[in-house]
């Protein structure tokens, strides 16, 4: 059995040999900076400065509105396969995504009355 997966393991063993090998010389014999500046060292965004410091920290607000983002959006994902094989699925799978959605809806205005949705 193992045979059948030696080819593999070879590759994934060379891979990863070869990437440490490289890497290692790299910060070997690469080229060195001379000096380093602390303007190369900032992060830009568009050619321009940052003005996020590192200590300013974000409101609860943008994690909650963010995390409802991903929620529904990974919700209304699973809509895809079953609207494509309707057909093959039946009455059975329209009964469930009706559900689904009418669930989906309640649990929006739930979000949205309870003022998780405003920015402040």
């Amino acid at each position: 059995m193992i045979r059948a997966y030696l080819p593999a393991i070879v590759f994934v063993v060379l891979g990863i040999g070869l990437g440490a090998v490289f890497a290692s010389l790299n910060s070997v014999l690469g080229p060195k900076p001379k000096h380093a500046r602390r303007a190369t060292a900032e992060p830009y965004e568009s050619g321009l400065p940052s003005e996020v410091k590192k200590t300013m920290r974000f409101g609860i607000s943008f994690y909650l509105v963010a995390m409802l983002f991903i929620l529904f959006d990974i919700e209304t994902i699973f809509l895809f396969p079953v609207a494509m094989q309707l057909k093959a699925f039946g009455t059975f799978a329209l009964i469930e995504i009706s559900v689904f959605i009418v669930l989906l809806f309640v649990a929006f205005i739930y979000v949205w009355r309870r003022g998780a949705l405003e920015w402040k």
